[in-house]
C-alpha cells in the first residue's frame, strides 16, 4: 500500500497502513536516537512521516494512541539515569520546498492576525541535542533529549566538552541552555584515523561519532573524543534572557557559549529563502555537518502566543536540504585500475556529508563523463566538462557509490585546465587502450600489472567466489606485497600454509595483526575451500563479462571442470564447441570470446592450471528429473508466450532437467514458438529442429 496514493485508500487500508507506519517509525527512532545506528536515510524517514501525517489528516478518527506524529525522540538507552525535563524538548516540523516556507509564514500570520512577521534563520546542526542546567551559575546537570519528556543523565560526560562552561557569571539563578553536541569534519577524520590504527571499526559519520561519544558510560572515553557544542535555545529560566530570539542568542554568547555566527534576521519568506541558499552554498566549507536551516519567530512574546502542537512548536520550522545532494570542491582526479584492467577515474573531494555519510571520494565513471558527453558522443550536463578545482554537486542514490552530478561554472577558476585522461597505465606503465564501442580504457599489462593482480585476488576471495573467512581485501593487499609469503595468484593462497611452515623465522604469526590462533583459523578456512563448486570457481576466476549468473549457467551446461576446460580449449568461432558455448542462454559472442581468450592466454592458463592442481572441483548437482520427457534436452523459446512469462518457462524447463539455449543450432532438440517468432523459428526449420507451440510445451512439461 505504500505506493498507493493516500486519497485512494479505503478506511481499512488506511488503518493497516497507519499501523505499519507506526511500527516502522518507532523502529527508526530507536535506531537513530537510542542506538546511534540509523537504519534508514533522513529522506526515507521524512517520507514516512509525511505519509503518516497525510493519512491522519484524511482519516482523523483513525489516529492511533501511539501515533508517530506525537512522538519525540525515542526510549532511553539502558545504563543512564533518567532526567525529567522541566520544559519539554520538542522536535521541529519540516519544510522541503519554498512553498512549505511560504505556507509556514502564512499560518503564523493568520494565527497571530498580523500582516508581517520577522524570523531568525540559523543552520540546523546535525548532532545530538543536549540540555544543560545551571543553578547559581554552576553546571549541575546535563541530559539528552530522550523522548522529549525524559532524557539521559550525561552530566559527567558533558563536563569534558571544552565548549560547555562549568560556571557562568551574571546568569539567571536557574538557567537551562539547549544546543547540539557535534564533531567537526577535521576532528572526525582524525578520530577515524586513530580507530583504524587500533584496528577498531570506524564511525559512519560525525553525528554517530558525536552521539556515541557523549553516551559513553565511561566519561574518560568521552574526554578523549573531540566533541563540540553550539548553543541555540533554552529550557527553564528563572528570568528571561531577552525579548527576542536573536537577542537571547547574543546573551548566550556573552555568557560564554559558542553560538552560530550564521544566524540572521529575515523579514519575509523571500529573505528566508535567500539565506537558505546562501547557507546551502557554504555547506561543504563549514567544517561541520548541517542538514538544513531552522526558521523561528524572532519575537519571544509571539512565540508564547503561538505555543505548541503535540510534538512541535508552531513558531519554528526546519527547512531541510534536498535529500542526498551536496556541493563541494573537487580536489583531484585519481585513476584506479580494476581487475579487468579498466582505468576508473575517482574524484577526491573536500569532505561533505551526503545522505548521512561523509563523502570524500566519488566515481566519475569514465573519460567521456569527465568530458561532458555520453557514450554516443551526445552532450551531458549541457556539455560541461569536469576539471580539478571545480565546485561540483555530489549525490548518492540509496547506498550506492557517490557520484558527481553537476558543475558550477560560475565558480570555476580562470586557470582551470581540461582533464587529460591517461593513455598509459599509472600502475605498470603499459599502454591503456580503448576498444571501439567500449566506454572504458583498459591497461594491456595483464598479470604484470600489480593493480590488476591485487583486484583479481580480492575478487577471488569475495563472497560469491571462494569466500575464505579471515582473508579479505586488507589481508590480500598485505600478502600481495609481502616479499616472504607473497600471494600473487590464486594458487599461492593454497600453498601459504606450507610455505609458512617451511619458513624457520619469518612466520605469519609474528606479523602485526596476526597471532597463533588467527593464523590457525585462517589456514583452516583456506583448507576448507579446496573443495569448491564448479560455478563458484568459474566466477572466482575473474574473467571479464563472467558474473555470478553467467557462471551458474555455464557450470550447469558443462557440469564438470574437465568438460568445461576441454570446451574452452577447443572452442573457436564457427566450430561445434563454439556453437555449443553460444547455445547457452545468456552467453553471447562477447562473453564467449572473453572465456576463450582467458584459456588461450599462456600466463592466464598457467595461473588457472596451478590453481586447479590445488583444488577438488565439485560437479554441478543434476536436478531431479524423474518422469521428465525433456531431461537432458536443449530447448529454445522464441516469440511471445501468452500463458506464462519467458522467465517462468525457462525456470520450469531447467527444473525438469532441460538446458535452455538462447540460439538455435544443430544441437537444439526442441523450439517452443509463440506468436511473433522470427529468425529462430526459421533457423529451426532450416536445421530440421522440431517446433511446437506453447500449448504443446505445457502438455509436454506436465504443466496443464
Amino acid at each position: 500500500m505504500m505506493d498507493k496514493p493516500v486519497e485512494d485508500l479505503t478506511e481499512a487500508e488506511a488503518r493497516a497502513e497507519l499501523a505499519r507506519l507506526a511500527k516502522a517509525l518507532t523502529e527508526a527512532n530507536t535506531a537513530y536516537h537510542t542506538l546511534d545506528a540509523p537504519e534508514i536515510s533522513d529522506a526515507d524517514y521524512d517520507a514516512l512521516k509525511r505519509r503518516n501525517a497525510a493519512l491522519e489528516a484524511r482519516f482523523p478518527g483513525l489516529k492511533r494512541p501511539d501515533s508517530p506524529s506525537d512522538m519525540v525522540g525515542a526510549a532511553l538507552a539502558p545504563g543512564f539515569g533518567k532526567v525529567a525535563h522541566r520544559v519539554r524538548m520538542l522536535s521541529l516540523e519540516n519544510a522541503f520546498a519554498e512553498t512549505d516556507v511560504v505556507d509556514f509564514d502564512e499560518r503564523v500570520k493568520k494565527f497571530l492576525g498580523l500582516t508581517a512577521v520577522t524570523y531568525t534563520a540559523e543552520p540546523k546542526i546535525d548532532g545530538l541535542s543536549l540540555n544543560l542546567r545551571y543553578e547559581g551559575g554552576r553546571l549541575v546537570q546535563a541530559a539528552t533529549r530522550g523522548d522529549g519528556e525524559t532524557g539521559e543523565d550525561v552530566t559527567a560526560n558533558a563536563r569534558t566538552i571544552a565548549d560547555i562552561p562549568q560556571r557562568l557569571a551574571d546568569a539567571p539563578q536557574v538557567m537551562e541552555v539547549r544546543g547540539e553536541v557535534y564533531m567537526s569534519h577535521a576532528d572526525f577524520a582524525a578520530l577515524n584515523a586513530r580507530q583504524a590504527q587500533r584496528g577498531d571499526k570506524p564511525f559512519a559519520n560525525p553525528r554517530n561519532a558525536a552521539a556515541g561519544s557523549l553516551r559513553q558510560l565511561d566519561a574518560t572515553i568521552t574526554a578523549a573524543r573531540p566533541l563540540r557544542f553550539f548553543a541555540y535555545a533554552w529550557g527553564e529560566l528563572s528570568e528571561a534572557l531577552a525579548t527576542t530570539q536573536l537577542a537571547a542568542i547574543a546573551r548566550l554568547s556573552d555568557l560564554g557559549f559558542t553560538t552560530n555566527p550564521l544566524t540572521v534576521l529575515c523579514h519575509s519568506p523571500a529573505a528566508l529563502m535567500e539565506h537558505y541558499r546562501r547557507i546551502e552554498a557554504q555547506r561543504a566549507t563549514l567544517g561541520y555537518d548541517i542538514d538544513g536551516v531552522v526558521y523561528k519567530v524572532d519575537d519571544l512574546a509571539l512565540q508564547e502566543r503561538l505555543g505548541f502542537r503535540s510534538a512541535t512548536p508552531r513558531w519554528a520550522i526546519a527547512h531541510k536540504f534536498p535529500a542526498e545532494l551536496a556541493w563541494t570542491r573537487l580536489l583531484a582526479i585519481d585513476i584506479q585500475v580494476g581487475r579487468t584492467g579498466a582505468l576508473s577515474p575517482v574524484a577526491r573531494l573536500q569532505p561533505v556529508t551526503v545522505g548521512g555519510v561523509v563523502v570524500s571520494n566519488a566515481t566519475l565513471h569514465n573519460e567521456d563523463y569527465i568530458a561532458g558527453r555520453n557514450s554516443s558522443g551526445q552532450p551531458i550536463r549541457e556539455g560541461k566538462d569536469i576539471r580539478v578545482g571545480d565546485w561540483v554537486q555530489v549525490y548518492r542514490a540509496g547506498d550506492v557509490i557517490p557520484k558527481v552530478a553537476d558543475v558550477d561554472l560560475s565558480k570555476r577558476k580562470s586557470d582551470a585546465q581540461p582533464y587529460v585522461f591517461p593513455k598509459i597505465c599509472p600502475e605498470c606503465g603499459s599502454p591503456a587502450h580503448r576498444e571501439p564501442g567500449d566506454s572504458v580504457r583498459r591497461c594491456t599489462g595483464g598479470l604484470i600489472c600489480p593493480a590488476q593482480g591485487v583486484e583479481r585476488l580480492k575478487h577471488f576471495v569475495s563472497r560469491g567466489a571462494f569466500d575464505i573467512e579471515g582473508l579479505g581485501a586488507k589481508q590480500v593487499e598485505l600478502f600481495f606485497n609481502d616479499p616472504d609469503l607473497a600471494v600473487r595468484q590464486p594458487a599461492d593462497i593454497f600453498t601459504l600454509a606450507a610455505r609458512d611452515a617451511a619458513s624457520p623465522l619469518k612466520k605469519l604469526k609474528n606479523r602485526d595483526g596476526f597471532g597463533e590462533r588467527s593464523v590457525a583459523n585462517l589456514f583452516a578456512a583456506i583448507e576448507a575451500r579446496r573443495r569448491i563448486a564448479l560455478d563458484r570457481l568459474i566466477f572466482a576466476l575473474g574473467i571479464r563479462h563472467v558474473g555470478e549468473v553467467a557462471a551458474g549457467l555455464i557450470a550447469r551446461h558443462y557440469a564438470t571442470w574437465p568438460a568445461f576446460e576441454a570446451a574452452m580449449a577447443a572452442a573457436e568461432p564457427g566450430n561445434p564447441a563454439w556453437e555449443d558455448l553460444l547455445s547457452i542462454d545468456g552467453v553471447g559472442e562477447v562473453l564467449a570470446q572473453s572465456l576463450v581468450d582467458a584459456f588461450r592466454n599462456p600466463a592466464e592458463r598457467a595461473a588457472i592450471d596451478a590453481l586447479i592442481a590445488e583444488l577438488d572441483v565439485q560437479p554441478v548437482q543434476a536436478r531431479s528429473t524423474a518422469a521428465s520427457d525433456i531431461a537432458g534436452k536443449t530447448l529454445v523459446f522464441t516469440g511471445t508466450l501468452e500463458k506464462m512469462s519467458r522467465a517462468e518457462a525457462k525456470a520450469r524447463a531447467e527444473a525438469l532437467g532441460a538446458k535452455v539455449a538462447g540460439s538455435v543450432s544443430a544441437r537444439t532438440d526442441l523450439v517452443i514458438a509463440g506468436p511473433g517468432a522470427g529468425s529462430k523459428a526459421k533457423d529451426a526449420q532450416r536445421l530440421g529442429v522440431k517446433i511446437i507451440d506453447e500449448d504443446a510445451w505445457i502438455a509436454l512439461a506436465g504443466l496443464s
